[in-house]
């Protein structure tokens, strides 16, 4: 019986996985065939608190990584396919490679990922000008024509928050008008740097050529004229797919498929089981707010296990 078993190895997980570790609680990481999540796709990160020059994404994620392993964290590179859980414990998880382990507690830190919209340029281009980020990648790209693709409230904030870097701003989006909250909207659309791209869809991002983005085609989806929209860098704003498949049925999830926790907290409705980071969190997604949430599930992860000792 393992005292506290954590699924994913991003921020939050490495975080949850270095403070139960220092309590001796001998935690289980299963880190899946890629550990690292989404910032082992990124190329410098600028804004992680401790590195004043910046660090690869990759970097940072292997720090964290030896910094675990240096208080005898252990690791599988299973992947967690089902689970069963118990208030109160213990919980059983199912692997892929066909192991069962049981568990008092769990600590949830499975992420999300970006959702893309599929094109091919458009996933050669990622990292060179193509991002999902506008907090992470948008001060790499100041006085140049940026487009954010989307219409929702997290369209128009990347919209928003790039016009501190950007000539300007075209929002692309397929309809005649924004699903995002009015209030949004009014605050995008009121901002002299954005202009907007009705009902247009993206075709190619370009140039794979050059190797970095250089302009947006798009089609006016109701003449199928093509036009190009120049610009230094696009930033995909069309949500997020949390990685909670495994968990349906079992904990508390929202309509999209995040887990619900206590306000401010990491509890989820199972008593045991924790969960952070971007699995939960559909606001920030920093690798730092994540850090913070790993800890804090590992801090009532264990103050939890000594309530049942």
């Amino acid at each position: 019986m393992e005292n506290v078993v954590i699924i994913g190895a991003g921020a939050a997980g490495y975080t949850a996985a270095i403070y139960t570790a220092r309590a001796r609680l001998n935690p289980l990481m299963i880190s899946g065939p890629i550990p690292g999540g989404q910032l082992t796709q990124t190329t410098d990160v600028e804004n992680f608190p401790g590195f004043a020059d910046g660090v690869l994404g990759f970097d940072l994620m292997e720090e964290m990584r030896k910094q675990a392993s240096r208080f005898d964290c252990r690791t599988t590179s299973a992947v967690v396919e089902s689970v069963s859980f118990q208030p109160g414990g213990p919980h059983v998880l199912k692997l892929d490679n066909g192991d069962e382990i049981e568990t008092r507690s769990v600590i949830i830190g499975t992420g999300a990922i970006p959702r893309w919209l599929g094109l091919e340029s458009e996933e050669k281009l990622k990292n060179k000008g193509v991002s999902s980020c506008a907090t992470c990648d948008g001060a790499f790209f100041r006085d140049v024509p940026i487009c954010v693709i989307g219409g929702g409230d997290s369209a128009m904030e990347e919209a928003t928050f790039l016009t501190k870097f950007a000539s300007k701003v075209i929002i692309v989006h397929r309809r005649d008008q924004f699903r995002a909250s009015k209030i949004m909207v009014e605050r995008a659309l009121e901002n002299p740097k954005i202009e907007v791209s009705w009902n247009s869809v993206p075709v190619e991002f370009l140039d794979i050529e050059q190797d970095r983005v250089t302009g947006l085609s798009v089609r006016d989806v109701n003449t199928g004229d093509l036009k190009t929209i120049e610009c230094g860098a696009i930033f995909v704003a069309i949500g997020h797919i949390p990685s909670t498949q495994a968990f349906e049925g079992q904990i508390k999830l929202d309509e999209d498929g995040y887990i619900v926790v206590d306000d401010g907290g990491v509890r989820t409705n199972i008593t045991g089981v924790f969960a952070a980071g971007d699995c939960v969190d559909r606001v920030y997604r920093q690798a730092i707010t994540a850090a913070g949430m790993g800890c804090q599930a590992a801090i009532d992860a264990e103050r939890w296990l000594e309530s049942i000792a």
